[in-house]
C-alpha cells in the first residue's frame, strides 16, 4: 500500500537508531492498520475506529516519534503526511510503553492509497 516516508537526509540518521525505513510499516491486513517505526512508536488500529483521514497541514519541525494528549507525529519526512482521527481511542506503544492513541499524523510515500484505504471500513 505505501511506506513511511523518509527525507534523504534523515535516513543516514535514523537508520543507525534503528528507526529507518526497514524498520518502519504502514500495512492494512483483516480490518486493522498497523504502523511501526522501529522500536519507537507500534500501534494497531482498527480501520472501524478511523473515523476521518485527511491530508495534514503542516508545518512539521520535527522528524521520528512525538506526541502528547493523544496526538502523535510518526514521521521520516514533513511531506506526505496523513492525519487519522481514532475513535475509539486505541493503545499504541511509544518506547514500549503503553499510551493511548486518538490522532496520528504518519508521513507516507502515497497519502492518498493510504487515505483511501482507511476510507473503506
Amino acid at each position: 500500500m505505501t511506506d513511511i516516508r523518509f527525507d534523504s537526509w534523515y535516513k543516514p540518521l535514523a537508520t543507525p537508531l534503528g528507526l529507518g525505513p526497514s524498520r518502519s510499516d504502514v500495512t492494512v491486513d483483516n480490518g486493522t492498520l498497523h504502523v511501526s517505526m522501529g522500536w519507537g512508536f507500534s500501534a494497531d488500529i482498527p480501520l472501524a475506529s478511523i473515523t476521518e483521514a485527511k491530508p495534514a497541514k503542516g508545518p512539521f519541525l520535527g522528524w521520528g516519534v512525538h506526541g502528547f494528549r493523544g496526538r502523535w507525529l510518526v514521521n521520516g519526512s514533513s511531506r506526505g503526511v496523513v492525519e487519522l482521527t481514532i475513535d475509539p481511542p486505541v493503545q499504541a506503544k511509544i518506547v514500549g510503553v503503553s499510551t493511548t492513541l486518538r490522532t496520528l499524523l504518519v508521513s507516507v510515500t502515497d497519502p492518498e492509497a493510504l487515505i483511501a484505504a482507511c476510507a473503506r471500513n
